[in-house]
């Protein structure tokens, strides 16, 4: 089969080739998926980089996400699931067969099944950033009746964080840094869009709401004043990126505000929490609540440009194409 593989961690277009390979078979518990659309996420060029450095055994091929059709299936699996489109998670976590080429293999629990109503190219963008979301937003309970912010809310994370907290019965205030992004945001569903950019954001976010009551967050250290104006008690800022400089806490401030802060890293996060994750996001994508992000297609000859759009922030959602 083709696939983009790496041996060595460093810039996209240094390390990053394309390569005949064995195609690989499913072993107990497996599955074999025939990739339609491979998803990107910073995660990926940041391990391919270097920047959170992973093992290499022999070679690597990136990418968590993706979306295709089972083709195969290992010892105690279901010969029935032979045909099923789905979407997949953790393809490259603790293996080396991810979804940037003609075929993967994952334990089973990671290939779900895509609804019908549900396009490839948005089962190839689910994964690492609807599972993060899903994971900030009620990993401290229930949302319903409550004040959602959701930071970056133009990102793939945001995007279905919003859409994931309209869906539990929240309100959800996004913030963005351009108009561009605030249409986007408004389109997944946001109930009240701010620039974190103007002056009067604090405000802005106020008029709205008196205080929110659970925050997805991206960049604490650009945003921690805000998040702590926005506050209350019973307030829980998830963080689950680290863009821009780390925060310098002002622990006064924190202290005020009573702020409770949680760190997420999904690949520490019980199987338990992520095999909910998915069922709820199967359980969406069946009701029609998440939608595809504007799409950038890249083919797999492209693979270290796409790995470049993605880490120059290219707005949507970064997809390699291979069938």
């Amino acid at each position: 089969m083709r696939a983009a593989v790496y041996e060595r961690m460093g810039p996209a277009r240094e390390v990053l080739r394309i390569a005949e390979i064995e195609r690989p078979e499913p072993g107990a518990g497996e599955v074999r998926v025939r990739v339609s659309f491979s998803g990107v996420n910073p995660t990926d060029w940041k391990g391919r980089s270097g920047a959170t450095p992973r093992s290499i055994e022999d070679f690597q091929i990136p990418h968590h996400d993706g979306a295709g059709v089972i083709d195969a299936v290992g010892e105690g699996v279901d010969p029935g699931r032979v045909g099923e489109r789905v979407w997949v998670w953790f393809a490259a976590s603790g293996q080396r067969w991810g979804t940037a080429a003609e075929w993967t293999v994952v334990p089973e629990e990671r290939a779900v099944l895509l609804p019908g109503g549900a396009s490839l190219e948005l089962g190839a963008s689910l994964g690492v950033p609807a599972m993060t979301a899903h994971y900030c937003l009620f990993s401290d309970g229930p949302i319903d009746g409550k004040t959602v912010l959701v930071a970056g809310g133009a990102g793939a994370v945001g995007h279905f964080a919003i859409e994931l907290a309209k869906r539990a019965g929240a309100r959800v205030i996004a913030t963005v840094s351009n108009p561009e992004k605030g249409d986007l945001a408004a389109k997944a569903g946001a109930d009240h869009v701010v620039n974190y950019t103007d002056a009067e954001a604090v405000d802005e976010v106020k008029a709205f709401a008196e205080h929110v009551d659970r925050i997805v967050e991206l960049a604490l250290g650009k945003n921690l004043e805000l998040d702590l104006a926005v506050s209350h008690p019973e307030t829980v800022t998830v963080v689950y990126a680290a863009d821009g400089p780390d925060p310098v806490l002002p622990v006064r401030a924190c202290m005020t505000a009573n702020a409770r802060l949680r760190f997420v890293l999904l690949y520490g996060v019980a199987r338990a929490a992520l095999r909910q994750a998915a069922g709820d996001i199967c359980e969406a994508l069946k009701e029609g609540a998440l939608s595809e992000l504007p799409v950038h297609r890249f083919s797999l000859e492209e693979t270290a440009a796409a790995h470049e759009a993605v880490e120059g922030h290219a707005v949507g959602k970064v997809l390699v194409e291979l069938a």
